[in-house]
């Protein structure tokens, strides 16, 4: 069966950023499942996937645009400390989840700390990085009319609720 739209797809991956730095693989929390066609994966990995079969072995590298987008320095705003809950202790480098203007959610870095003054960045981390994916396909079939419905995977690499 080749990877085509609403197939489940489960793989192995490894991703670098454009110096070999290790971002992610799924080794730690096991292969990853996704319903392909569904915007679940960055467009340019689910592009060269599209086709492949269980057991095919895909490098690719992809571009920002095809990526998680370029950087966009409007992205980075300011905003005062009574905008947070009194107990967090806000430090630069930590992330947390925000809730954007679609109901969507996006992460966002804390860049700077300057008194009451927190300097926020709400691009991707990996907005702007050309990335290399190593993918192993470990298996591809029919997802179920529960799956597609709800827009995930259940069972074994999938989120279940």
């Amino acid at each position: 069966m080749q990877i085509s739209e609403q197939k489940v797809v489960t793989m192995n991956y490894e991703v670098v950023d454009s110096q070999g730095q290790l971002i992610d693989r799924s080794e730690e929390g096991g292969p990853l499942a996704y319903i392909h066609g569904t915007g679940q994966l960055i467009p340019g990995l689910e592009t060269a996937l599209e086709g492949r079969g269980k057991g095919d072995k895909v490098a690719v590298d992809v571009a920002p645009e095809q990526g998680y987008g370029k950087r966009d320095e409007e992205g980075v705003q300011t905003v005062t400390r009574n905008q947070f809950d009194d107990s967090v202790e806000i430090k630069v480098d930590m992330q947390f989840e925000a809730q954007d203007d679609d109901e969507g959610h996006q992460i966002v870095t804390v860049v700077a700390v300057d008194g009451e003054n927190i300097t926020l960045d709400t691009n991707h981390p990996l907005a702007g990085k050309a990335l290399h994916f190593e993918v192993e396909i470990l298996e591809v079939r029919d997802a179920s009319a529960e799956e597609l419905s709800h827009g995930h995977v259940h069972g074994p690499g999938g989120h279940d609720h």
